[in-house]
């Protein structure tokens, strides 16, 4: 094993704190027994906290609809080529009721910026999965909002948001997306959330085009400044109706070097293996849960409309019922060593 690296993972462990050098050297620093260290260590902060509990997170993808157009994104505005769809109210209510006879405690709600789905939608839509699942946390993920949109949206009984913030630089951030939109407003917003009460989900694509290991510091000490309770992080992946179509993907393995990294900065974190991560590599989500991940978010749309959420190419699970897909996860954490927690897995600092 390198021992500087050794001791750069004892010093991230004990101190909380990374510095721009130490962080390249995790990233780029390979061998087995250097990352085998790295993932021990967040293992067992994580199993500190959470023990080998994992929390899912039943995703319901209600629309496809957009009205912005970041270039990394397959349900863009721009794509003529996405297969356009929006659930009623009645089949995302249903979503929710197969969900929670599945064992899931939370629902997200995720959909692109759809106008349709104007505040009034929302929160009567939020309202009706309370009413019906009063045990159960709603979250949502529906993008970037005003202060009083989000206000509405917490008053209606919806209490989590995920908002990735993609990248904390600004001339970053414009290199993703068009002059519309702004990284300061995306921050804007998360610290809106913040302050209203949300338990509060940012993150980033690992690998997107013209990103550098300084910019995933930047994103570091961003996160440090907003201290929130979820951070979702997966690799890029390219969607082939999109400018960048031709740009290769994200890192498996820093993604899973980052996790750990996440884990051993922030141990109460709420860290999910994403599906990009699954779509990038068959075990992916597994080696995410031993990298110190502990959150899952299965599938529970209808499955006629799953290949039409496509923020990129290849994603799996689309064609799987939530029941069958909901057996095989749980498998598959039962078999390194992991189980599904029956509990909503909220941050800890938010358990009354």
């Amino acid at each position: 094993m390198d021992k500087e690296f050794k001791l750069i993972i004892d010093d991230v462990n004990g101190t909380k704190q990374i510095s721009k050098d130490q962080l390249k050297y995790v990233l780029e620093c390979e061998g087995e027994d250097n990352e085998e260290y790295l993932f021990e260590a967040a293992r067992a902060v994580a199993e500190q906290i959470y023990r080998r509990d994992i929390y899912l997170r039943g995703l319901v993808e209600f629309t496809n609809y957009c009205k912005n157009d970041c270039y990394y994104c397959g349900i863009r505005h721009g794509n003529v080529n996405a297969k356009r769809y929006r659930l009623t109210e009645e089949e995302i209510l249903g979503c929710c009721d197969m969900g929670e006879t599945l064992g899931f405690k939370t629902f997200v709600l995720q959909g692109g910026e759809d106008p349709y789905f104007t505040d009034d939608r929302i929160c009567q839509i939020v309202q009706k999965i309370k009413e019906r699942h009063p045990s159960c946390a709603v979250t949502l993920s529906i993008g970037e909002k005003s202060y009083e949109s989000y206000k509405r949206f917490y008053d209606a009984g919806a209490t989590r948001y995920l908002l990735r913030h993609e990248t904390a630089d600004n001339e970053h951030y414009s290199l993703l997306h068009p002059a519309a939109m702004s990284g300061e407003n995306r921050k804007r917003c998360l610290y809106n959330l913040k302050e209203i009460g949300f338990q509060v989900g940012c993150g980033i694509m690992v690998g997107t085009p013209y990103q550098t290991i300084d910019h995933i510091y930047e994103d570091i000490v961003f996160m440090q400044e907003l201290k929130p309770q979820m951070i979702g992080i997966g690799p890029f992946i390219a969607h082939k109706d999109t400018p960048f179509c031709d740009e290769p993907n994200g890192s498996v393995n820093w993604t899973l070097r980052l996790l750990s990294v996440l884990r051993l900065l922030f141990p109460k974190v709420l860290l999910p293996a994403t599906t990009a991560l699954g779509t990038a590599d068959v075990m992916g989500r597994e080696k995410g849960i031993l990298a110190g991940a502990n959150v899952l978010m299965p599938n529970l749309s209808p499955v006629n409309v799953r290949g039409k959420y496509l923020l990129y190419d290849g994603k799996i699970c689309t064609g799987e019922e939530a029941a069958e897909c909901n057996v095989c996860l749980r498998n598959r954490i039962e078999r390194i060593g992991y189980h599904v927690a029956d509990s909503r897995g909220d941050h800890p600092d938010f358990v009354k």
